[in-house]
């Protein structure tokens, strides 16, 4: 196997598992359409600290905090960003919010200390933030779909395919890519420029949104793909 076709999966999902997938027809390509958006999902200092610390020091300073590898996908989010600027393609920030005491909901049960997140982990990255342009999406829920206009914007927009970075693989970026494919999207998932706190659970899921509801391949290759849209 040549390096350039290692996936992330390799190594955690068995051979024989990669070929049912294969054998049962999964996993076909879909391509991109001719004009594309850049979701940015939650890549606020609250999912990857204020600098780049390993796991267990990043969440001294912000608990949900993801370490090293959400900044490392930060510097490849940030060079299909600056592609879809060249171009003039729609940006969009599906972000959490802080919430109010009345919308607590069941993420304060499951995940009690995202609600005492400072202030400051809920800015943006200043090397991905946004710009005037952009639309900013705030949601209560995994999916940037989900109980927000993204739908509208995108229609508005003429958006007919979907790139999807951010955080967390197996969370907020997964709910939006299987929703996204929902509503007949062309999705791209850049592998590395998504992150997730376990690094099982960011290959398995890559896995699966490659077989079922994405193109899942390394950020270059998006860019090449970008590139060539007219």
């Amino acid at each position: 196997m040549a390096a350039d076709d290692k996936r992330p999966w390799d190594g955690i999902i068995g051979a024989d598992e990669v070929r049912r997938y294969g054998a049962a027809g999964f996993g076909k390509p879909t391509g991109m359409g001719k004009r594309p958006g850049l979701l940015i999902i939650d890549v606020q200092y609250r999912t990857v600290g204020t600098v780049p610390r390993p796991f267990d020091e990043a969440i001294q300073e912000f608990p949900t905090a993801c370490g090293d590898v959400g900044w490392d996908a930060v510097a490849q989010i940030e060079k299909i960003l600056a592609v879809f600027r060249a171009k003039g393609w729609p940006v969009l920030y599906p972000y959490v919010a802080p919430k109010e005491a009345f919308d607590l909901g069941r993420l304060a049960d499951k995940v009690p200390a995202l609600m005492g997140v400072a202030a400051k982990g809920y800015e943006f990255v200043p090397a991905i933030a946004p710009q005037g342009q952009d639309i900013l999406l705030p949601k209560k829920h995994p999916s940037a779909f989900f109980g927000t206009p993204l739908v509208s914007y995108l229609v508005d927009a003429g958006i007919d395919s979907l790139v999807v970075t951010g955080c967390t693989t197996s969370g907020c970026v997964r709910g939006s890519v299987v929703d996204a494919f929902a509503y007949n999207f062309r999705v791209t998932v850049p592998e590395d420029a998504v992150y997730d706190r376990s690094p099982t659970s960011h290959a398995v899921n890559l896995f699966d949104m490659a077989a079922k509801y994405a193109d899942v391949m390394p950020t270059d290759r998006v860019i090449e793909r970008l590139q060539a849209i007219g």
